[in-house]
């Protein structure tokens, strides 16, 4: 958990239209990625810049060192002991925007769903950040799921309301104190 996430950009959901929009804005004929998220896509990310929080591209997964592959989510009760996540967990947080998460079911017929917040077009996932060979690359972070997920994965994203998301970037207290919070309670719906 999370190996895929939406970024659905229909206009119904202005904020996300605003992220892409101001992104394409800055970077005239990027690669970032729009619909099913996977990892090594492009994707934006809400970040600290000199100017405030604004969104950027970044790439999902840190290079596996001395193995193929990336790493695309880091689990919140170890991320703070882990040398890779420990310095990006305390100076460089960032917030995914998206529209959902994916999980399969992992008995019976695989059945891919869709978690969102109810009545929310936009889902915000805690993230860190770093950069690699000159690249900025995110990783999501992950808790133990919740009841409205658990008979399907084990593992959910960690979620932030609307008016934590500069809290999370910017309050490292918030940040770390955060990670042991009860997740939100989230509706799924079957995908395609």
């Amino acid at each position: 958990m999370c190996g895929r996430y939406s970024l659905f950009t229909e206009e119904e959901n202005q904020e996300i239209m605003r992220f892409v929009k101001s992104l394409d804005n800055r970077y005239p004929g990027n690669n970032m990625k729009h619909g099913e998220i996977f990892p090594t896509n492009t994707a934006p990310i809400l970040c600290l810049e000199e100017n405030g929080i604004k969104p950027e591209l970044s790439t999902w997964g840190f290079p596996r060192f001395g193995a193929k592959g990336v790493i695309i989510n880091a689990r919140s009760e170890t991320a703070d002991s882990r040398p890779m996540f420990k310095k990006s967990l305390h100076t460089r947080r960032c917030v995914v925007p998206s529209t959902g998460f994916y999980e399969w079911s992992q008995s019976g017929t695989k059945t891919k769903y869709l978690f969102n917040l109810p009545n929310d077009h936009t889902l915000y996932m805690a993230g860190i950040f770093n950069e690699f060979n000159g690249e900025n690359k995110f990783v999501i972070l992950t808790t133990n799921a919740n009841n409205s997920i658990a008979d399907v994965h084990n593992r959910m994203p960690v979620i932030l309301k609307k008016e934590m998301a500069e809290d999370w970037i910017m309050s490292e207290e918030f940040a770390l104190s955060y990670l042991h919070a009860t997740m939100p309670v989230l509706q799924r719906e079957v995908s395609a």
